[in-house]
């Protein structure tokens, strides 16, 4: 069983003036946001973390920083995990878009929304996930982290609770918050936490795993 870490990148200034920053290069952390990483950080060192992936934009490389070092890690940058490609909406503020027809299709009918000269949100979903199942292939029984966007993150645990994309707004993911998913090679997949910023704890060794079933079963006779 592969357990994915999704971690969303921290504050940047573009967030604080509602803008949509996209894949625009040069829009790195501000102070605010190193600090949500490093604490981020603190609570994944103690974790049997294995690979640290990132998509290749900015932000998200800068949160994996602090993320990867504890483990000794590289951080491997991964496209599919990246930012949606907003295509003409790229740079402009929030409060401008919302006026645009479209604001309501991605608010409501997400499932049939494609960017101006950009991406539709369902491509998104669709190479997000399956750049988490390959990764899951390639990982086995180890924990690994992902730290991407808060939209491709919404998307994806949308996808593993079986809600539907038109609702996948509901979801809340904040700056350098944490969200787990564990996919079992076979069988069914857990959401173990969504837009968590508390403490987390590595998973028991097999034995203690066992120990407690054996427990469990005996108290159930």
């Amino acid at each position: 069983m592969t357990t994915i870490i999704l971690v969303r990148h921290g504050e940047n200034d573009w967030v604080k003036k509602n803008r949509l920053a996209g894949w625009i290069d040069g829009v790195h952390l501000n102070d605010n946001g190193r600090t949500q990483a490093a604490a981020a950080a603190e609570r994944l060192a103690p974790l049997p973390i294995k690979a640290v992936y990132s998509s290749p934009v900015t932000r998200c490389l800068e949160t994996a920083v602090p993320i990867a070092a504890p483990h000794q890690l590289d951080i491997i940058p991964l496209a599919d995990v990246g930012e949606v490609r907003y295509g003409d909406w790229e740079g402009e503020k929030i409060k401008t878009l919302s006026k645009n027809k479209l604001w309501f299709v991605v608010q409501f009918f997400p499932s049939r929304m494609r960017f101006p000269n950009g991406e539709a949100l369902r491509e998104v979903q669709f190479r997000a996930i399956q750049a988490l199942e390959k990764l899951a292939q390639q990982h086995g029984d180890e924990m690994i982290a992902v730290v991407s966007h808060a939209d491709l993150i919404k998307l994806v645990l949308a996808h593993y609770l079986g809600v539907h994309i038109d609702l996948f707004q509901r979801i809340a993911i904040a700056p350098a918050s944490v969200s787990v998913v564990t996919l079992p090679e076979n069988g069914t997949v857990r959401v173990v936490r969504i837009n968590d910023d508390g403490p987390l704890r590595p998973p028991p060794p097999p034995d203690e795993k066992k120990r407690k079933k054996k427990v469990k079963d005996k108290d159930e006779q």
